[in-house]
């Protein structure tokens, strides 16, 4: 069974910084793509940032420049660090993992994470 569990996330200062992770476990072969979206409280969710398996990345207009999205394959493990955090980046984090295969012949995947709460607030 796949689980994402998601760290990293608090209660920052205007122009402080985050770093969220993100663990894939249980039994993986492959992951094509990971990212992290967000969901503000009244709105829809949107993507912030990401990475594919071999390196390329993708961050939303919003977020450029002051977020980094970066990927250990080894660990399953996706990263986002966010420097110069806005109250606008406030909201709830999740980390998704598409096109997961749990065997080399399986069809794959999307998976989903909890959630991490991200408040920009002084």
């Amino acid at each position: 069974q796949v689980q994402l569990v998601e760290s990293g996330g608090g209660l920052v200062q205007p122009g402080g910084s985050l770093r969220l992770s993100c663990a894939a476990s249980g039994t993986i072969f492959s992951i094509y793509g990971m990212g992290w979206y967000r969901q503000a409280p009244g709105k829809q969710r949107e993507l912030v940032a990401t990475i594919t398996s071999g390196g390329t990345t993708n961050h939303a207009d919003s977020v450029k420049g002051r977020f980094t999205i970066s990927r250990d394959n080894a660990k399953n493990t996706v990263y986002l660090q966010m420097n110069s955090l806005k109250p606008e980046d406030t909201a709830v984090y999740y980390c998704n993992a598409d096109g997961l295969r749990v065997c080399i012949i399986c069809t794959p995947h999307n998976y989903w994470g909890q959630g991490t709460q991200v408040t920009v607030s002084s």
